[in-house]
């Protein structure tokens, strides 16, 4: 199924003049398959987290492995590391399957801390993408901005990170 079957208010049904693909709505994109460039199959996307503080799409939940949603392994993939192919209405990721079943993940009982400065750095590295940080330059060339402005503002005495993946990335 992908995102133009879950599309329940019409937002792409008119691509000339719509916001698909550069602007989508989350809840299409759950479910939606990721493959690798060589055509496998990797799994779909379960969830999309979003970094409150940075404004921006953090990571992408992708389920892989199992048999009917028995013993699959869940893995963080940062947004910038999926590529939305619109040919074939789903997501790319450039991994082997190989390379996939070695990343870090999780199951769906025990979730980590994907806020942690040391999860983001372990997935970042593993994935080869760059970890946003304030007053850094993304992919489109703009200036992330601080938490200031953010969808959520810091609470007294907590440290304000930037552990997010960008949302200026493929899509």
């Amino acid at each position: 199924m992908s995102y133009l079957d879950r599309d329940t208010y019409g937002i792409y049904s008119d691509t000339t003049d719509g916001p698909a693909p550069r602007l989508m709505g989350a809840d299409t994109l759950i479910g939606e398959d990721v493959y690798n460039r060589q055509d496998e199959d990797l799994g779909d996307i379960k969830e999309i987290m979003l970094d409150m503080r940075q404004g921006q799409v953090a990571y992408a939940v992708l389920s892989f492995g199992g048999w009917l949603g028995m013993g699959d392994k869940l893995f963080a993939v940062p947004w910038q590391a999926l590529q939305l192919d619109t040919a074939n209405k789903r997501f790319l990721l450039d991994v082997s399957k190989e390379h996939l079943k070695n990343a870090p993940g999780f199951n769906k009982d025990n979730w980590p801390d994907m806020a942690s400065t040391e999860f983001s750095t372990q997935i970042h590295n593993f994935y080869g993408t760059q970890q946003n940080v304030p007053g850094a330059r993304t992919a489109s060339g703009s200036v992330m901005g601080s938490s200031t402005g953010s969808l959520q503002s810091d609470q007294p005495g907590s440290a304000s990170r930037s552990t997010s993946g960008s949302s200026s990335g493929t899509l």
